[in-house]
C-alpha cells in the first residue's frame, strides 16, 4: 500500500481588517491541482517517505492552530489514519532554492537530452531503461533500476543527442514544475491579493 497526500490551499485577508477578523479560509482542494504520488517530492517538501535526499522545507509542523473553520470537515474522516500533517506558506516556497543539490547520489540514472541551444536538460529518472541497459551492460532488473548505487557519481553514457548520467538531483527535479505547476500557479496568483504570507498549503498523508 502506498502513501497519498491530501490537503488544500488557504488564504487570509490581512488588509483593512482588525486582528480578530484576520482568519484563514479554504480556497481550493489540492486534489484539483495535484494527484501524484512522488515520495521524492513528499520528502523534499514535508519530510515524508524520502527523508535523505533533501532538507525538508516544512517538516511535520502539524495542522496550523488557526486552521480555517470548514477544514475540520475534511480532516475528521481521515484523522485515525492521517500522519505527517504540515503546512507551508507561499513566502517559504517562493524563497526556496530550487537549485539546491541533494545530499546523496540518486539511485536512479538520469537521462538528459540536448536542448536547441546545445545545453543538456534533464529529461527523466530511470527513463529509456531499455536503451540504458544496452549502453551500460546491466541485465539484472534490480541493478538496472538502482544504477546510482552501482556506478560512481559522474559516470556517463553518451548516446547522440541523449546522455545518461549518475548524479545528484536538484530540488527543482524533486518537485518538478510539470507536476506542481498548477499548485504554484494558484498560490502565486492568490499571493498577489493576500500577500506571500497570506497564502499557505496545508497537507496530511495517509497510507
Amino acid at each position: 500500500m502506498g502513501t497519498d497526500m491530501h490537503g488544500f490551499i488557504e488564504c487570509r485577508w490581512d488588509r483593512w481588517l482588525d486582528e480578530d477578523d484576520r482568519r484563514w479560509e479554504r480556497a481550493i482542494d489540492l486534489a484539483h491541482l495535484y494527484n501524484g504520488r512522488s515520495y521524492l517530492a513528499f520528502g523534499s517538501l514535508f519530510g515524508v517517505r524520502d527523508t535523505n535526499s533533501f532538507r525538508p522545507l516544512a517538516d511535520h509542523r502539524g495542522f496550523p492552530p488557526d486552521l480555517s473553520r470548514d477544514a475540520f470537515t475534511d480532516i475528521e474522516p481521515w484523522s485515525p489514519d492521517a500522519f505527517g500533517a504540515s503546512w507551508i506558506t507561499w513566502a517559504e516556497l517562493a524563497a526556496a532554492d530550487r537549485d539546491e543539490v541533494a545530499n546523496e547520489v540518486d539511485d536512479c540514472v538520469h537521462e538528459y537530452r540536448r536542448s536547441p541551444d546545445g545545453t543538456w536538460e534533464m529529461y527523466g529518472r530511470n527513463s529509456s531503461l531499455a536503451r540504458f541497459a544496452e549502453l551500460s551492460g546491466l541485465t539484472d532488473p534490480h541493478a538496472l533500476h538502482r544504477a546510482g548505487s552501482t556506478y560512481p557519481e559522474g559516470t556517463e553514457w553518451p548516446d547522440g543527442d541523449r546522455l545518461f548520467r549518475i548524479g545528484r538531483l536538484r530540488r527543482s527535479h524533486a518537485v518538478p514544475e510539470s507536476d506542481w505547476g498548477a499548485v504554484w500557479s494558484i498560490m502565486r496568483t492568490l499571493s498577489k491579493v493576500h500577500g506571500d504570507e497570506g497564502v499557505r498549503l496545508v497537507v496530511w498523508f495517509e497510507g
